[in-house]
């Protein structure tokens, strides 16, 4: 297994309170995996993935699990090895391109400036390593385009940078953060049908953060669905979203055109996320489900094998 996240839990300290934003968060990526991880803004998802790269704000504080990187405990490295693993071992893809890319510094020389950190090559083979990269991403001209500025490109084009820049070393996972959200439809499709190509052609696997579940069911074999910080449900994906368990999943599927039922009226999810300041004894997503019962608003469900026949697929939820 190349990433195993055990038993997660990450509080952020405010004034005079703690929120609890992850809760015993568990999940595992295989090599050359491409396992989707989807829910709400505010379901832990860019918590979990910045907690692997060791980016959480110094108001986080990891208060228990562990996270394994090729067997090894990352939270037990020091700063140095941290900062080592990224870029090199495990790559990066933000939802907004600009803030990966330095303003200051033409496309080309910030390339080259990663492939003379990861491969130790001279500035003249990491320049021209910088400019392949840039075709391999499908730009064109990619000469030309490695002597502009990140402001002198589109949005499609800067995030086709911050791939190539993410894929320079190249890592062993790719840790993708709503990578096509600022983008168009047309564009969308295209970036991740690039992730997808670049993954396969190189043996990476994918950590895809999304709140689509329309992306998931085009690019990821496994799904991870987050709701309030935690797990609450998890499997093939085809098997989660033909059959899905937990009602909060049935909801997001519910909700988006793509998936629902197009006899049925799109479904709007009733009720806020619970404050995570005071989380509830029983289930998460209680206060928010028609089907929740006494041992629902008391009991804490964990995830469990839906069938024997589906073995991957777990669902933390009471009622079924």
């Amino acid at each position: 297994m190349l990433l195993e996240i055990s038993d997660l839990s990450v509080e952020f300290r405010l004034l005079q309170d703690k929120v609890k934003a992850l809760h015993q968060v568990s999940l595992s990526i295989d090599r050359g995996e491409i396992v989707g991880v989807v829910g709400e803004s505010g379901s832990g998802k860019s918590v979990t993935a910045l907690s692997v790269l060791g980016l959480l704000d110094k108001n986080a504080t990891i208060t228990g699990g562990a996270i394994r990187f090729k067997g090894t405990d990352v939270l037990r490295l020091s700063p140095r090895e941290r900062q080592a693993l990224r870029g090199k071992e495990i790559g990066m893809v933000f939802q907004e391109p600009m803030t990966a890319l330095n303003p200051t510094m033409r496309i080309g020389a910030q390339l080259a400036e990663v492939f003379r950190l990861h491969r130790g090559v001279s500035r003249k083979e990491a320049y021209a390593l910088a400019v392949n990269s840039l075709a391999e991403v499908h730009i064109r001209d990619p000469e030309l385009v490695a002597r502009k500025y990140p402001f002198e490109l589109s949005g499609g084009m800067r995030q086709r940078v911050v791939i190539a820049l993410a894929m320079a070393a190249p890592p062993e996972l790719l840790i993708a953060d709503e990578p096509t959200t600022a983008l168009d439809v047309t564009i969308q499709a295209e970036i991740l049908k690039l992730m997808k190509e670049l993954a396969e052609s190189r043996g990476t696997a994918i950590m895809l953060i999304t709140h689509d579940l329309g992306v998931v069911a085009q690019l990821c074999q496994r799904v991870v669905v987050m709701y309030a910080g935690e797990v609450v449900e998890t499997g093939k994906t085809r098997h989660v979203l033909a059959a899905p368990v937990h009602p909060y999943t049935r909801a997001l599927i519910g909700a988006l055109p793509d998936l629902a039922d197009p006899d049925q009226p799109l479904q709007a999810i009733a009720g806020e996320v619970p404050d995570l300041r005071h989380r509830p004894a029983g289930c998460i997503f209680a206060s928010r489900c028609a089907a929740a019962n006494e041992q629902c608003r008391s009991q804490h469900p964990v995830l469990e094998m839906v069938s024997a026949e589906r073995e991957t697929h777990q669902a933390a939820c009471w009622v079924r």
